[in-house]
């Protein structure tokens, strides 16, 4: 379910924006008002090639990483998590980290194809670059000749409503205390706001569009299965709609990301095949639910092993342990869940030299018979790998 962003202000401005958008058509977004480069293979998959650099071809019909580290600091060899599909021509972003914009044009995807965002959670690592897509390829066309100039929706988390406990007791400083856990469309206009200088100057001696109109924000409504912000923050709970725009289909669930609510993961089916995106999420049997039987699974994955002697503190520790999902734990959760092929993304630590695609691969495949893909920055893989 979704309701809608209220951006408003001037009635006119919505006719700014020019051409229909190609993005899902606000009549089929469900349940709301009607607006709302090699991988460690198991056996050797020949599929995965790095993704086309600016000039190339369009990778037609694929799934695309563009960035493949978990966690807020950047990292040398990662960019921040962010992955996208191109289906028939359209492009469906899900997340958007560090360099996310950068890292699109590295992949040939065009700004102008872009359909839809799909925002997991509001952790920083997985929207520092989300407002960026508007505000900059927004802006004008580039050197290529592309830009941004219909609107896309945006899809996410709506309010959590409630912060959790300090922990171990005690008390902790509190940004924005009068509006603590800003939901998506909240954090998306405090960012058109913090940036208004810069664009009202540009509507006044460029002609940009109103980066308004570049954007239709749908937070989602999870169907009440008794999720709460200081927990249960996923309870079980069966796969619902997100968006249908006659070619994909976008379906959710909640899943537990420690004290981050709400947290989603989603799937998308379409005509070349079926690819799942965990989020960032502990094991979960709503996610196994979610997958059940699909071609491609990208799953989170933390290695604990490596933080467990680290000297880090107790809350950043108990933090990453309630959050994630382990991984030697991944590859029994892609087995129940019956996937073809499990893609290992947002890899904590991020920085290939600490942990290599070996280790990762060899650890990923336990207890699990299909294919062990490593994710890099700028893979890409088809939509539908043979069994």
């Amino acid at each position: 379910m979704t309701h809608d962003a209220d951006w408003s202000e001037s009635p006119a401005r919505h006719d700014r924006a020019g051409s229909r958008p190609k993005s899902m058509d606000r009549r089929t977004v469900l349940g709301g008002t009607a607006a709302v480069a090699s991988a460690a293979l198991l056996p050797t998959l020949a599929t995965g090639t790095a993704a086309a650099a600016p000039g190339r071809s369009f990778p037609a019909n694929r799934l695309v990483l563009l960035g493949t580290a978990g966690g807020p600091p950047p990292e040398p060899g990662r960019a921040g998590i962010s992955s996208a599909l191109t289906v028939d021509g359209r492009v469906y972003l899900v997340d958007a980290g560090r360099a996310a914009v950068t890292q699109y044009l590295a992949a040939g995807l065009r700004y102008r194809d872009l359909t839809s965002v799909f925002v997991t959670h509001l952790h920083a690592d997985h929207v520092t670059d989300l407002h960026n897509f508007f505000l900059l390829p927004g802006f004008g066309v580039n050197d290529s000749g592309d830009d941004i100039t219909s609107a896309v929706d945006v899809h996410g988390p709506g309010p959590a409503c409630g912060l959790p406990p300090v922990y171990g007791g005690g008390t902790a400083p509190t940004v924005a205390p009068a509006d603590p856990t800003p939901g998506l469309a909240g954090l998306l206009a405090r960012q058109v706001e913090a940036f208004a200088y810069s664009t009202n100057v540009f509507l006044r001696d460029s002609g940009i569009t109103d980066v308004r109109d570049l954007m239709r924000v749908h937070e989602i409504d999870a169907p009440d299965v008794g999720a709460d912000p200081l927990g249960p923050t996923a309870p079980d709970m069966e796969p619902f709609t997100v968006a249908d725009d006659g070619t994909v289909t976008v379906t959710a669930v909640l899943v537990p990301h420690g004290p981050v609510f709400p947290s989603y993961a989603y799937r998308f089916d379409t005509p070349y095949g079926s690819v799942v995106f965990s989020g960032d999420t502990s094991a979960s049997d709503n996610l196994v639910r979610l997958a059940r039987g699909a071609d491609i699974l990208v799953h989170e994955v933390i290695d604990l092993d490596f933080y467990a002697d680290s000297g880090l503190e107790d809350a950043l520790l108990d933090h990453l342990r309630v959050s994630h999902t382990d991984v030697t734990e991944v590859g029994q959760l892609a087995e129940r869940a019956g996937v073809g092929t499990l893609v290992l993304s947002h890899l904590v630590p991020a920085d290939p030299a600490k942990v290599g695609k070996g280790s990762w691969a060899r650890r990923a495949r336990a207890g699990f018979g299909g294919r062990v893909v490593v994710g890099e920055d700028l893979l890409s893989l088809p939509l539908r790998i043979a069994r």
